[in-house]
């Protein structure tokens, strides 16, 4: 976890020059080099340029791809007409686009390999599949949720804090770094990390068309949709079901603890249940599971390394380090 290592001693550093820390910058490169370390095998420092780059050439591929879904609540039907009306063209992304392609196609053999041998894709398919992966399902969800998640916790006054240190503390060794399987017994951590996705999904629309006729049930309705129709879901009224969670207006840090993890089947942050697998027969986010367990992972760390922390709208103004 050196990389995290690092990212944290950047937040450290900015709070003592400025007495804040502005973490997006640090937490999108943060998030890239463990990534592509975690799905392609690769370490970004081989390519010193490649590593400083990368984070905004897919931040910029990124935008291109959501912008023409994306509300910006401007002046309609401007927004419809000139934002919404068509697909922005690759060109604009393509040079440093290649040069992640290339860089997977150098350095990330094995899994470009296992692309081709175990799921029959071509070379370019699979490297072109790593890289949305990559940029679209975990560290463009992640940058979004993340923030979140930490400000959440950062902004918290009813003793969080404290029970997550005490959590963290007690389920690992203060002299080894912590791991996925070292996290994935924290109960409280992992039930933080589900209540912030429920609360503020990264990605709040999702659109398809419908493959066949059939009827889509509520509580109390029932819906023909016909083959062809339009669909739009909507994440933040369908985690809110007072049907489902008690309060759903309220963040509840234990909601997802013991008996609450049945309630995983209907956290549909990522486009399907959390409960769910990701499959070339669903649209459900194929990244849900690095975006979770990478956020229990950093977590966890926070409160490995820190006493508390403290700040809000993206900022991180102090922490106390470990006594």
């Amino acid at each position: 976890m050196l990389t995290l290592h690092k990212f944290l001693d950047a937040i450290e550093s900015d709070i003592a020059k400025g007495g804040s820390s502005s973490y997006s910058p640090h937490l999108q490169n943060f998030i890239f080099n463990f990534l592509t370390r975690s799905l392609v095998g690769a370490d970004p420092a081989i390519d010193p340029e490649l590593a400083k780059s990368a984070p905004s050439t897919l931040n910029t591929w990124l935008a291109l791809q959501v912008l023409p879904v994306m509300p910006l609540l401007i002046f309609q039907p401007l927004e419809e007409v000139f934002l919404h009306s068509y697909a922005y063209p690759f060109a604009f992304i393509k040079r440093d686009y290649q040069k992640l392609y290339n860089f997977i196609e150098q350095h990330g053999g094995e899994v470009v390999r296992r692309g081709a041998e175990e799921f029959g894709l071509p070379l370019p398919e699979a490297i072109h599949n790593l890289i949305f992966v990559l940029g679209f399902n975990a560290i463009g969800g992640f940058s979004v949720f993340f923030p979140s998640l930490l400000n959440t916790v950062a902004t918290d006054k009813t003793g969080l804090q404290a029970r997550l240190r005490e959590e963290v503390r007690k389920l690992s060794d203060p002299s080894t770094s912590l791991s996925f399987d070292s996290v994935k017994d924290m109960e409280l951590v992992n039930s933080v990390v589900y209540e912030a996705l429920r609360f503020n999904p990264p990605v709040t629309l999702q659109y398809a068309r419908a493959r066949k006729d059939f009827e889509l049930t509520s509580h109390d309705s029932v819906f023909d949709v016909k083959k062809g129709e339009l669909l739009c879901g909507y994440q933040p009224l369908a985690m809110k079901d007072d049907n489902i969670f008690d309060e759903p207006e309220s963040f509840k840090p234990d909601r997802f603890v013991g008996k609450g993890k049945e309630l995983l089947s209907y956290l549909f942050w990522s486009n399907g249940p959390q409960t769910g697998s990701p499959s070339e027969s669903n649209k459900q986010c194929a990244g849900k599971d690095y975006v979770t367990r990478s956020a229990s992972l950093i977590l966890a760390n926070v409160f490995q390394r820190y006493d508390s922390i403290s700040g809000g709208a993206g900022k991180i103004t102090a922490v106390g380090k470990a006594k």
